[in-house]
């Protein structure tokens, strides 16, 4: 989790109504990170569980995402924040999410792209929007966004709406990227910093600081598409 994902959820929330209950999936803070992987906070009032392969903090359940203890349509949203490149088998977890969701549920979604190998307890997995397009194709109305360089993004991002959801409208989308510009920025480095950056790119061209530049940079699209008919 990072400043721009919890932007990125906090813009999701405050432009779409997302049924309850609400089914955090990864949701163990990692310490230091506790302001911004609290994202409980963003729906107060709200059925809220979080549950993770690991107790701890923000976890009320231990569970595996490959098989949720939660009955079939019995969950309004599912929030998925860099969670699913630890799923050994993420085909079973989006198969599970796509099960326990309620016909007119949702699912948010996100996961690093260019990033470290990080272990909790391991990393498998990295989707591109391509991939998440093909991937969520179950979900007839759906944004998929990324950030950063467009051909090297650092997180790729998914609000997701099942069939009897209503379509995402263009006021929608529109009030939706004006928060997003608001609230999805990453923290202000030091000047001194910037600085070096500007020089290196001067000296050794754009593309290898792509990343540190373009580290504000984010784009989306809204995709509404029929499902097929049922033979």
């Amino acid at each position: 989790m990072n400043h721009f994902l919890h932007g990125v959820t906090r813009a999701i929330v405050e432009t779409f109504e997302l049924p309850q209950p609400v089914l955090e999936i990864g949701a163990y803070q990692v310490e230091g990170q506790e302001g911004i992987a609290n994202l409980r906070a963003l729906f107060p009032g709200t059925d809220y569980v979080g549950v993770d392969m690991r107790p701890g903090p923000g976890v009320d359940r231990v569970a595996n995402v490959e098989n949720l203890p939660w009955k079939s349509a019995s969950v309004g949203t599912v929030l998925a924040l860099n969670t699913f490149e630890h799923v050994r088998c993420f085909w079973r977890g989006l198969d599970e999410v796509h099960r326990v969701l309620r016909p007119d549920g949702a699912l948010v979604i996100s996961t690093p792209f260019h990033f470290r190998i990080h272990e909790f307890p391991h990393d498998y997995w990295r989707f591109t929007p391509a991939a998440y397009e093909s991937l969520l194709e179950r979900y007839p109305s759906k944004i998929i966004g990324w950030h950063g360089p467009r051909n090297r993004p650092a997180n790729v991002w998914a609000i997701a709406f099942r069939e009897e959801h209503p379509a995402i409208t263009a006021a929608q989308y529109e009030y939706y990227r004006n928060l997003m510009n608001e609230y999805a920025r990453e923290p202000e480095t030091t000047w001194t910093r910037r600085l070096r950056y500007r020089a290196a790119r001067l000296l050794c061209g754009r593309g290898p600081f792509a990343g540190y530049l373009d580290r504000n940079r984010w784009d989306a699209m809204c995709l509404n598409t029929a499902l097929p008919l049922a033979a």
